[in-house]
Formats: C-alpha cells, structure tokens, sequence
C-alpha cells in the first residue's frame, strides 16, 4: 500500500461573530487542530484524528457544539453530530441528544458498532447508555454566554476532515443547531451527505451554515461531485458555494480535503474560522 501524506484541516462554524472574541476563536481552533494532528502525526487514524479535533471544540464554550452548544427557543440544549469514513463509507450519527460532552464520540461509536447508522433523540440516549458513552449534568452544558446568544440568534458548527498515512479520509461534524430553534428541529450536520460526507477515493468534505438551505442541495456530497470533475478542492468549495447561495437560497461553508492531501475552504459569510495543518509546516495554519 503506497503511503500517504496527511493533511488536517478543521472549521469552526460559518455563524462566527466577526466582530467578537476573534483571539478566542484563533486560539481554540488551533488547539482543535494541534489535539487531531497530534494523532496524525503519530500514526493514528483520519477517523480518531476528526473526532479529536471536534472533540477539543465541543470542550471550549467559543463554539457551537458540546459544552458551547446554542439554547432552543425552551432555553435546552439540543446536539446534533456525524462521521464518517470514506473506505467502507461507513458512517455514524445521532440528534437531538442532551446531557454529554462528546456527541462526535457516541457517533463514532455508532460507526464502529455497525448495526444502525443513525439514531435521534431518546433512542441516541439509550444507545449512548449501552456503549458506555460518559454522560453529565445538563446544566453542565449552558453558560451565561449561550443565554445572551440566545437573545442574539447567532450560531454556528465545527467540523474536521482529516487524510492519514493509509489514504483513509474521515469527516466530523458537529453543532448545537440553530439559536432559538423548536425542540427536536434537525439540521443538515447529523445528515450523511449533506452535513458530512467521505469518500477515499475522491475527498472528505463538512460543511455549516443555514442547515436547511444544505439540506436542500446535499451539500456535502455535492461538493464531492463537483471535486471529482474540478480536481481542484478550493475551486469545488467555491462553486459549491454558488450552489447553496443560488440554488440552496441560504449560506455557509465548508471544508474539503482530496485524495491527494489538497485543501479546500470557502464561506459566503463575514467570517468562518479555518485552521490546517499538513507535513512542512512548522505549526497549523489560520486562515483568518
């Protein structure tokens, strides 16, 4: 088997706040991309790699996801998250799930054990409980920050693509959702397709934005037919940006990370955080 190089490259939602905590933003997404390159780097795993990363997001309250999670409109928590690997395109989701810090880790749970892909509200807790997935205090997850979100309607994603050494390619998302959404509302992040996709042989794309604008046009799995006829990551985002404003009717951004280790990002939105990180450089990348 031909080794390959890998590349990690990470998103922290196209929701993010322009004008507020920008140093927060630069420092959390980095330490996202330092956590999943630390498994790369060492011979891990995309798929480890991906939920490591996402996993440091959902632990830092600047983000939408985990213990950052935005409120719905009955002042509750509500998460969303996905994985997926593109060699067996073999995927885990769960939503609307309460009470832990990790969703992207009871997804890929899910993923490894194989017999459901997808579980939702109830049912993903029960699963959670019978795969051993830590849980917590509620409470644990609300800060005075996401109160005062919640007044706002700001909101946003994280996500990772990663490339290892074997030439798999994995892509997680995760979120809270929608500021102020309807209990049991779910958005294009847990959708395989639309939210996340990967596929080794083509690339791995995570997208964020108006989740129903996504949905709409399966973003996700868009971007990677539009890669295998561009050939070109960043050329792919951004003619699958043209494709969420103009036919999707809505915004966002996306990630994207090809077979051969090539990066691609693009947003229609003030500001989406961006970090990466590949062999030659000395430490990850930010785009902003």
């Amino acid at each position: 088997m031909t080794s390959r190089v890998p590349a990690l490259i990470v998103h922290g939602g196209a929701g993010a706040d322009p004008a507020s905590g920008r140093e927060e933003l630069r420092q959390g997404i980095r330490d996202a991309v330092e956590a999943g390159w630390a498994v790369l780097s060492q011979g891990g795993g995309a798929v480890a790699a991906v939920e490591t990363a996402v996993c440091a997001m959902e632990d830092n309250p600047r983000f939408n996801a985990g213990r950052g999670s935005v409120l719905t409109s009955e002042g509750t928590v509500e998460m969303d998250a996905s994985i997926m690997e593109g060699d067996g395109l073999r995927s885990g989701a769960v939503a609307c799930v309460t009470a832990m810090r990790h969703p992207v880790s009871l997804a890929r749970r899910i993923l490894e054990d194989g017999r459901h892909s997808f579980y939702v509200g109830e049912g993903a807790m029960a699963r959670a409980r019978s795969l051993g997935i830590p849980f917590c205090d509620p409470e644990e997850l609300i800060t005075d920050a996401q109160r005062k979100r919640l007044e706002s309607l700001t909101g946003g994603t994280v996500g990772a693509v990663a490339l290892d050494r074997s030439g798999l390619i994995a892509a997680a998302t995760s979120t809270g959702g929608t500021t102020g959404k309807l209990p049991g509302r779910v958005g294009d992040s847990p959708l395989i397709g639309c939210g996340t996709y990967a596929e080794s042989t083509s690339g791995g794309v995570s997208c964020t934005g108006d989740g129903e604008a996504i949905i709409r046009v399966v973003l996700a799995r868009r971007t990677i037919d539009i890669l295998k006829l561009a050939a070109d990551p960043m050329h792919a985002c951004q003619v699958a940006m043209d494709v969420l404003v103009e036919e999707g009717r809505g915004g966002g951004g996306l990630i994207c990370i090809d077979w051969k280790g090539r990066l691609g990002w693009a947003h229609s939105t003030p500001l989406m955080p961006v970090c990466f990180m590949a062999p030659g450089l000395d430490a990850p990348a930010l785009t902003f």
